[in-house]
């Protein structure tokens, strides 16, 4: 995605790589993402491993299952976004943490980045758990709450972004779609309700607390590219995500026929 609209004019703000320093400022390292690419692959090194020598225990121990979760695993909410069940699922999944996360955490900041990544998948889990009992695992849960908040990012800085604004959000519904073609040619541990929990987690979180950029002039000759949007306003969107979602987990546990 390009940051270079035709130069401002006075009834157009300029765009972030007009504001000298910005390009500095945004081309930091996304630890974040590099972290959870790393965390990622090793966990499915160890699902090898487990795999070749105790019927890979570590998948058993993680993946979404419902009969396990109402037992009292709640980690199983979390833990399948490290999971996955086979190198190309691996392969697509982190080739699509490795293109969309480093904008959206230089954007985001590491913290709101990383949040962003779990609450999506927490939400997708949680819907999955809801609509199918199914066992699933994967990171597409977190991937289609990037998904959803790119484009709440892009339509919400559209004046920065310009021209390209709208040709990025016709790649986001593209690529969403697809995604969901994919889900429903059916697959192992893969499932849509997952898909599309992750969608709404992220597109709760980004509307709410995502980035709202801002120029400001600080005398002259010196703009400052801002964030609008202030802490609290992030962890009340993060609060509120997490109880809408844990609501629904808690209400499928006291339903749960035991």
């Amino acid at each position: 995605m390009s940051f270079n609209p035709p130069p401002s004019s006075p009834s157009q703000p300029p765009s972030p790589a007009q504001v000298p320093g910005m390009r500095k400022r945004y081309r930091r390292t996304p630890i974040v993402t590099y972290t959870l690419l790393g965390i990622t692959i090793f966990m499915f090194l160890l699902q090898w491993l487990a795999g070749a020598t105790a019927g890979d225990a570590v998948t058993q121990l993680g993946v979404k299952y419902g009969p396990a979760i109402a037992a009292g695993e709640w980690w199983r909410l979390i833990s399948p976004i490290f999971l996955h069940a086979s190198p190309l699922h691996l392969a697509f999944n982190m080739y699509a943490l490795y293109v969309m996360g480093p904008m959206l955490e230089r954007y985001y900041g590491n913290w709101r980045f990383l949040a962003l990544y779990l609450l999506s998948g927490f939400a997708g889990n949680v819907v999955s758990l809801v609509f199918t009992p199914t066992p699933s695992l994967g990171a597409s849960t977190a991937i289609f709450g990037m998904l959803a908040a790119q484009g709440v990012f892009i339509y919400h800085n559209r004046a920065f972004i310009g021209p390209d604004a709208r040709r990025g959000l016709i790649n986001i519904v593209a690529v969403a779609a697809v995604n969901f073609a994919i889900g429903l040619a059916g697959s192992a541990y893969i499932d849509n309700f997952g898909h599309l929990g992750g969608l709404l987690g992220g597109l709760i979180f980004a509307w709410l607390g995502g980035p709202l950029l801002e120029v400001r002039t600080v005398g002259f000759t010196n703009p400052v590219l801002v964030d609008r949007r202030t802490k609290r306003e992030v962890l009340l969107a993060g609060l509120a995500d997490f109880l809408l979602f844990g609501t629904v987990a808690v209400y499928w546990y006291i339903q749960y026929p035991r």
